[in-house]
């Protein structure tokens, strides 16, 4: 009967440690968990704002070669990237000069859509 309350004892310690272990660790793990999905989160969101300046420069040349078809899926295409990019003045105003860029593609007037493309570019661009 001797032989049992020794192994007894150990279990109860050992699961004693593991729980104070756990209890130690979980909360930790969440916190540093959290710190490494906001590093994610900017890191893709200068991505999405890299991806929408070289599709805005591409709208632009597109516009420059007389392809609305193309100048209008760029152009859309780095909007919506644009939008991924965080909230930030300088995208704000990125978005606002793609949005009146697809405008004014729309209304026929490529001259000023390639204007507001390069202002994109020059927004979004900027840090």
């Amino acid at each position: 009967m001797r032989m049992i309350q020794p192994a007894m004892q150990f279990r109860v310690r050992f699961a004693t440690l593991l729980v104070l272990t756990m209890t130690i660790l979980l909360p930790s793990e969440s916190v540093f968990g959290s710190g490494i999905a906001r590093r994610d989160a900017v890191r893709s969101e200068e991505q999405h704002r890299q991806e929408a300046v070289q599709l805005a420069k591409e709208a632009a040349d597109h516009g420059k070669q007389g392809d609305v078809g193309l100048f209008l899926s760029s152009a859309e295409a780095a909007l919506q990237h644009a939008f991924k990019a965080g909230k930030d003045s300088r995208v704000e105003a990125g978005i606002t000069e793609l949005k009146q860029a697809l405008e004014q593609e729309r209304a026929g007037h490529a001259d000023a859509a390639i204007q507001h493309a390069e202002q994109a570019v020059t927004h979004l661009s900027a840090k």
